[in-house]
């Protein structure tokens, strides 16, 4: 809903450095004739944050923060989401979904410390993101007011946007444009639109950024060796680093081999399909090695339970319902479980897979003395002829009964 330019005295807006979030400042301080502040995350993309800065402040910005969210992204968002097995429609690692709430959430957190009454997001009306923002607005400070420009403005386009741009003397690198939008973070990158639209359509290599085509990959393995402790990630190949130190070179030795990227046709929220392209190297070994180390610590229950968990996970995290109170117990539940995940995993990258070779763990609870196939003491193989014949008790009856039914009825 669009709001009244004399009721909005001091706004602050997520600014990336972007053409859309650029113009929007530009437009805000035009309308709402009041101080806009920018608030720029980092969240790992890699950019030049100095130069954002700058063009903020060249752009009209009466304040720039930089905030350095990595750390926090990878400890609070993503390696949660890792022991949820989060994954949207059976492969989308959620790494857009995940960062738009750590950075709506610091957005907050600037507005109360500069004293602003508005907060502004440079999201579309047609996509996931505005809603992401804004239900953790309302979840966090829903005393803020919200502005969607995308959604009251008059501009159509992205020509309208440079035309714009360049009547206020904004800087418009448009040769530098490529024909769709990018989105990047230290655990993925993501590519939608323009070229990418038609579902048919073969990506070029040449959008890639994180990895090489696993046909151009190196002809042998890449080793790695990962250690957990309470089902976090604390060490790579048997050095004991920080959480984004673990993400930033597994990032690097997966991408090399190929590893890690996504071509989906997913539903987004608002109703409508949408291809998306998604390179998440890392985390794609991280989230197997996390697996396969629960195969050896986790109860069988335990596992089918968070099996049947991270579907609802996957959905509340893809929806924006990060903040929500069923998203915060079921974050509970999956710590709880992961109080045994600890231990080491082997893994091969090797052009584009990523293949389990090993674990081992102070709690694992496979015993290869009941597991053998060779004669052993421990397991009574007769025992198992009771137990079939309980488990198929419903079964035998039901197959009886309808025996008897079919019996009866062609006697008659």
């Amino acid at each position: 809903m669009e709001q009244n330019s004399g009721s909005i005295k001091k706004i602050v807006l997520a600014y990336s450095g972007g053409l859309d979030t650029s113009v929007m400042l530009c437009w805000l301080k035009e309308k709402y004739k009041c101080p806009v502040m920018a608030m720029v995350a980092d969240v790992g993309q890699g950019e030049d944050l100095l130069a954002i800065e700058k063009k903020a402040y060249d752009t009209g910005a009466d304040e720039v923060v930089i905030s350095d969210l990595k750390e926090s992204f990878v400890s609070d968002f993503v390696f949660p989401a890792m022991q949820s097995h989060a994954l949207y429609e059976g492969e989308y690692l959620l790494g857009t979904a995940l960062a738009r709430p750590i950075i709506a959430a610091e957005q907050i957190k600037r507005a109360k410390d500069w004293g602003c009454d508005a907060l502004a997001h440079g999201a579309t009306g047609k996509g996931n993101d505005q809603v992401r923002f804004e239900l953790t607005f309302q979840a966090l400070a829903p005393e803020l007011k919200v502005i969607a420009p995308w959604r009251t403005w008059k501009f159509q386009g992205r020509s309208d946007l440079i035309e714009y741009a360049k009547s206020k003397g904004i800087s418009v690198t448009s040769s530098g444009e490529k024909p769709y939008s990018i989105d990047q973070n230290i655990m993925h990158t993501s590519y939608e639109g323009g070229i990418l639209e038609d579902p048919w359509e073969s990506p070029p290599e040449s959008i890639f950024l994180q990895t090489i085509s696993p046909q151009q990959a190196p002809d042998f393995a890449t080793k790695v060796e990962i250690d957990f402790d309470k089902g976090v990630p604390i060490g790579l190949n048997n050095q004991k680093i920080n959480p984004v130190e673990i993400l930033q070179q597994l990032n690097q030795l997966a991408g090399a081999n190929g590893v890690g990227r996504v071509d989906l046709v997913e539903n987004r929220m608002v109703g409508m399909k949408s291809r998306g392209i998604y390179e998440t190297p890392g985390l794609t070994v991280l989230h197997k090695a996390h697996r396969a180390l629960e195969s050896l610590t986790l109860d069988r229950q335990v596992q089918r339970l968070k099996s049947e968990l991270s579907l609802q996970i996957s959905e509340l995290i893809y929806n924006g319902f990060w903040f929500a109170p069923e998203m915060q117990l079921l974050l509970k539940l999956v710590e709880n479980s992961q109080k045994h995940v600890t231990g080491k995993v082997k893994m091969d990258l090797y052009k584009g897979n990523c293949i389990v070779s090993g674990r081992s763990s102070p709690y694992s609870l496979y015993d290869s003395s009941y597991a053998t196939f060779e004669a052993d003491q421990v397991y009574q193989q007769s025992d198992a002829e009771g137990f079939i014949r309980l488990q198929g008790l419903r079964l035998k009856i039901a197959s009886l009964l309808r025996d008897e039914s079919t019996s009866k009825g062609s006697d008659s």
